[in-house]
């Protein structure tokens, strides 16, 4: 649920490009520049310039952005590696960083009055996942080469027939398990947090519910990770 004003709406509006209030146009413009989008461009960019600013030169003594963004990404690294191995880890290491930043940065930034989480928006949710899908499989032939599809054929041949259905839908159910959930908690989000706004004032009583979304803003961007970090992993694991 899009704030009554958005931020990005009115810098828009001042270079006199199209303002989408309701269903966005047919045109590309008027699809570039969708609250969702706009607000996508908005957190890349944040992505790119914040760690620019903050990071400084690089040195080995180092300052404080220096030691916050080596927690950060020793952090995600250590993660990775504690779940998919070392090797698998530093292979996947930047889509999944990337993933994660960006989710987590775009969950948050709805909680700000004037702004919106792009994640609410089933198009970029499913976006991401995706992706996710098709690198999982890509993956999967690379490692493995034909003898991938073992893996959804189960361990005795003659359960191939109720093994091969099965593993499909559940591969394909993916889909809708990492764009739904995702899109779902933090379009409640949105949605709650509007209501609240509108009912009981800008104040106090949408504070738990702000305290609330950090929480969930946090819990679905590490699911989001953590699942495809096990599909990624389970593709490059030999079938059993």
């Amino acid at each position: 649920m899009e704030h009554p004003i958005l931020f990005i709406s009115l810098i828009l509006q001042s270079l006199g490009l199209p303002v989408p209030h309701g269903p966005v146009g047919d045109t590309l413009l008027a699809k570039l520049v969708s609250p969702h989008m706009t607000y996508t461009w908005l957190v890349m960019l944040f992505l790119i310039i914040v760690p620019k600013l903050t990071l400084g030169k690089m040195s080995l003594v180092p300052g404080k952005g220096q030691n916050f963004w080596e927690v950060v990404i020793g952090g995600l690294e250590g993660f990775m590696a504690d779940n998919m191995g070392k090797e698998g880890a530093r292979m996947m290491f930047p889509m999944l960083a990337t993933f994660a930043l960006y989710i987590l940065v775009a969950n948050m930034i709805g909680l700000m009055p004037g702004f919106m989480s792009p994640t609410s928006n089933l198009n970029i949710t499913l976006a991401c996942t995706l992706i996710v899908f098709f690198t999982t499989h890509i993956l999967g032939v690379k490692f493995h080469g034909i003898g991938y599809i073992k893996h959804f054929l189960g361990p005795i041949p003659w359960l191939i027939p109720l093994m091969l259905p099965i593993e499909l839908i559940s591969h394909f159910a993916r889909i809708l398990s990492l764009s739904i959930r995702l899109f779902g908690n933090i379009m409640a989000k949105e949605t709650l947090l509007g209501i609240l706004f509108m009912l009981a004032g800008a104040y106090f009583a949408p504070l738990p519910i702000l305290c609330l979304g950090v929480f969930v803003s946090i819990v679905q961007a590490l699911v989001f990770l953590l699942l495809s970090i096990l599909y990624f992993s389970a593709a490059m694991e030999h079938a059993h």
